[in-house]
């Protein structure tokens, strides 16, 4: 008897676990995954269940899945993240990028190009990141970080970022650390001065809260040397936007130089340093005629961002994906690229839960297609490049959910309640 009861619990533990298996919320099939983080980069399916990343690999069998995803032809990687945005968006007429017009609603502007995490650059300082953090980051389905701004008022504009008085890095920091699962590091932009002051305080709160500083430099004339900054001001791990950039009036230092179209010699030092360089295409603040000859010289940016708002996203920049499909157009290879959009951003802001497709992790994801044709490629000067390729967004996921999903690639295209 007792060998009888034996056998019959052996039975029941096997048939009641396949019975009870739990099943995946979502297997996507077939697509060709590229996970910089966990060096992937083959055709392969992913399983996910309960807001994670539970399986990469070979076959998983798409019957155990409540939806199945057919991604046959298109690239499957992290969830992008956009380190520069501005999605500060409020009902101020006055208020530039900090509770006002100009700024954009994210969930409207992310999950149709892939991107799942956004970092709010400066929009807030300490003084209003309160009214961000309810309005915007509380209320956003898309994952919502900030850069505070070392002007307590934020970004502003005008005197407001001119105002070194109100530049108080004892206050930053001291917001970001009580918010340190939002707040990821501080940002310096748009002061016109000769002075230092302004980089300098960045940086002081960056060393009080263990965080980065992200710089949009330059409005003097003549401008401030940029490798000074580089190898004088910010530590390794601070962030330099805007990298490709030329400005008319002689008001920021350019990293290839007008005449030779040469790399300067100190940006390669800089890199060694650990500066991280980021794109941060804006509405004025991207070049062909700095980008191209740099990526021949071999420097890529360590970051691809938009620096989204009204009046980028509506002239050149667009968004996210058109950003990536310039720089693969460009000759920065397609695993770089991605990497630049997920895993690099993941790391430079401390977030290493993010941006990656390790098992266990958060299942953000985005599904694209890198479609072919004749696309045309342009800058702010009206510079034109002509592409044959450009990336698309398939589909969107967040937190292992379907937020997005551009030709219903998904079946059922919407899931039934789990049992």
């Amino acid at each position: 008897m007792k060998k009888i009861g034996c056998l019959l619990a052996v039975l029941f533990c096997f048939f009641g676990n396949a019975v009870f298996a739990q099943s995946y919320d979502i297997v996507i099939k077939g697509g060709h995954v590229i996970d910089p983080k966990n060096n992937i980069d083959a055709i392969l399916d992913v399983a996910i269940n309960d807001g994670k990343v539970t399986q990469v690999a070979n076959n998983i069998d798409a019957k155990q899945a409540i939806q199945v995803v057919d991604a046959k032809g298109l690239y499957v990687m992290p969830g992008l993240i956009d380190l520069h945005a501005h999605v500060f968006f409020g009902t101020e007429p006055d208020h530039y990028l900090s509770n006002g017009l100009v700024a954009v609603v994210p969930d409207g502007f992310t999950f149709r190009v892939g991107v799942t995490t956004v970092c709010d650059a400066g929009g807030a300082g300490w003084k209003s990141f309160a009214t961000f953090k309810k309005n915007i980051i509380d209320n956003s389905q898309t994952r919502v970080l900030s850069f505070l701004n070392i002007v307590g008022e934020g970004m502003r504009g005008g005197a407001y970022e001119q105002n070194i008085n109100d530049m108080d890095s004892k206050m930053a920091a001291f917001v970001a650390k009580q918010n340190k699962d939002i707040v990821v590091g501080f940002k310096v932009a748009h002061y016109s001065g000769a002075e230092w002051t302004p980089v300098d305080r960045g940086v002081e709160a960056g060393k009080l809260a263990n965080m980065p500083v992200m710089i949009d430099f330059g409005g003097n004339n003549p401008p401030l040397s940029l490798e000074e900054l580089f190898m004088k001001h910010l530590r390794p791990g601070d962030i330099y936007t805007h990298t490709y950039t030329l400005l008319e009036g002689n008001v920021r230092e350019t990293v290839v130089d007008s005449a030779t179209s040469k790399v300067k010699p100190f940006i390669w030092d800089a890199i060694k340093k650990g500066i991280v360089f980021d794109v941060g295409y804006g509405g004025a603040s991207f070049n062909f005629t700095q980008a191209i000859p740099a990526l021949k010289q071999g420097f890529f940016p360590k970051t691809i961002s938009t620096d989204l708002h009204t009046g980028s996203m509506n002239t050149s920049m667009k968004n996210q994906l058109d950003v990536m499909s310039k720089f693969l157009l460009m000759g920065m290879p397609l695993n770089e690229v991605i990497k630049a959009s997920t895993w690099a951003p993941a790391k430079v802001i401390k977030h290493e839960e993010l941006g990656n497709l390790s098992v266990g992790g958060i299942a953000d994801v985005a599904i694209l297609d890198l479609r072919q044709g004749n696309f045309g490629f342009y800058d702010k000067t009206g510079y034109k490049v002509n592409g044959t390729q450009k990336f698309e967004c398939a589909m969107t996921i967040k937190g292992g959910k379907i937020v997005y999903d551009l030709n219903g690639i998904a079946d059922p295209i919407y899931a039934p309640r789990k049992k």
